[in-house]
């Protein structure tokens, strides 16, 4: 059975696996292409929790809105150089990445 996107137990289970990595402890699963960028103004659970329930309408929406996105390879070495810190979740396939947020 598959979990809502919404469901409490999933969100406390990816609520529970989000951490902060080094980008360089991610440069692994980024040479495969596994590595996804969640735009700062989305929630990294709720699209995890989305990507965890294939919720192919919720999915397509951030990928065609940009929200969503492969890490390109300009940001990956800008983040590499810099030694950034990135909050991350594992929704297998893939690693979601989020910067956070900048604070005006």
């Amino acid at each position: 059975m598959t979990e809502q996107p919404g469901s409490d137990e999933l969100l406390h289970k990816l609520n529970r696996e989000t951490a902060k990595i080094a980008w360089r402890e991610l440069q692994r699963f980024y040479a495969q292409g596994a590595v996804l960028e969640v735009s700062p103004a989305l929630d990294l659970i709720a699209v995890a929790a989305a990507m965890a329930a294939d919720d192919a309408g919720q999915i397509s929406h951030f990928l065609n809105s940009g929200q969503l996105a492969r890490v390109d390879e300009q940001t990956a070495g800008n983040w590499f150089d810099e030694q950034r810190e990135l909050w991350a979740v594992v929704v297998a396939p893939w690693v979601l990445v989020q910067t956070e947020r900048e604070l005006n």
